[in-house]
């Protein structure tokens, strides 16, 4: 029997969504699936998915990158600050040297809060090997760090997660699977050592984002002597598993590219490189599992970008943001054109979430 299908779309779902999707409504101890309008195809279990369970973890349902998400603060009460092409250069310079991309050079000590070991000693030290060298990094692909104009000031926001950690884990506990659909029982030893060293990750990529959001903000320092409103600070995941009620039931809520909306909860949605980005209240609709989109969401593979996006097309989409023009060939894969429309995308899932922001990209640094 399949698990019951809820959805917010801005199109038919193409053949190969729907097959991943209708096998993930028949897998073991699914009783809940709903789709995002940002849904795309990804491995076992696409972006974009909303899944309960009532005894079980799906590894594959929060995917490689646990505990990547979204966070932003508030830096300056003048959304212009970045109006001229020098004060730009020189941020984004700073940048590269205040928010390495890959690698520090020189390990950074981790927070205290981290100092502790995951489940398998093989875990632990890839933390010293990994974790360290990478925590406040940003990585490479859609990930991104971003000065945005509002109304009331210029925002900071950053994406990014556990980086390799957060694919170590997942491999790790399904080194022994054949599909990658393999529930772990909640209850077992199995179940319990992946929840733990999840919860880790997610602890991991949150502090990194904040520590991201600090090295930038002394990045400003170069331009301007002012100091981010902290208590506008706003994180949300989008690749994690909750144990939550919903419909009188306690389920374990999968959300893979995908951010809780329950009823007045703050989340961030970013647009593409180049469009808008949306900080949301939730409307705790129960269908969605109170959940909306973590973004636009990807309209054409990466390689079919590279090959249907021309770096002069690129350029025209970017008119009016400052970012790295060297780097354009790498870029194109990130342009607007190759994601969904993130207006059509808000509008889709209007009774998920209402808009608080909306967000303007000023200055865009991307990894490689």
């Amino acid at each position: 029997m399949s698990a019951p299908l809820y959805t917010w779309l801005v199109e038919p779902l193409p053949r190969d969504v729907r097959q991943s999707v209708d096998k993930l409504r028949q897998a073991y101890d699914v009783v809940h699936v709903a789709l995002m309008p940002d849904v795309h195809l990804s491995s076992n279990v696409c972006v974009g998915t909303v899944l309960a369970t009532t005894h079980t973890v799906y590894p594959a349902a929060i995917g490689s990158d646990i505990g990547c998400g979204v966070a932003t603060v508030c830096v300056s009460d003048d959304p212009h600050l970045l109006d001229d092409k020098e004060s730009a250069g020189i941020l984004l310079r700073a940048l590269y040297e205040f928010v390495p991309a890959m690698r520090h050079r020189r390990a950074p000590t981790l927070p205290k809060e981290l100092a502790r070991e995951l489940s398998h000693p093989a875990l632990t030290k890839r933390i010293s090997r990994d974790g360290q060298a990478q925590f406040g990094t940003l990585g490479s692909g859609n990930h991104f760090l971003e000065f945005q104009a509002a109304d009331d000031g210029l925002w900071l926001m950053v994406h990014s997660g556990s980086r390799s950690m957060g694919e170590s884990i997942r491999d790790w506990h399904l080194r022994e699977s054949k599909s990658g659909l393999a529930p772990l029982g909640v209850d077992t030893p199995q179940g319990q050592a992946y929840l733990h060293d999840l919860r880790w990750a997610l602890e991991y990529a949150k502090a990194s984002r904040l520590a991201m959001l600090q090295a930038a903000s002394k990045a400003i320092g170069r331009i301007s002597n002012i100091a981010p409103h902290w208590d506008t600070l706003v994180d949300c995941h989008h690749n994690a598993v909750a144990l939550e009620e919903h419909a009188g039931r306690r389920l374990w809520v999968h959300r893979k590219g995908a951010i809780p909306a329950h009823d007045g909860e703050q989340g961030l949605i970013p647009g593409s490189m180049g469009t808008c980005s949306y900080h949301v209240q939730g409307r705790g609709c129960e269908p969605s599992l109170c959940s909306c989109s973590h973004g636009a969401g990807r309209r054409l593979s990466r390689s079919e970008a590279r090959h249907e996006i021309s770096i002069g097309s690129f350029e025209q989409q970017m008119e009016g943001i400052w970012f790295d023009h060297r780097r354009a060939r790498q870029l194109v894969e990130e342009a607007p054109l190759a994601y969904k429309d993130i207006g059509k995308v808000m509008r889709a899932q209007h009774e998920l979430t209402r808009v608080v922001r909306v967000l303007r990209p000023v200055l865009s640094y991307k990894g490689r």
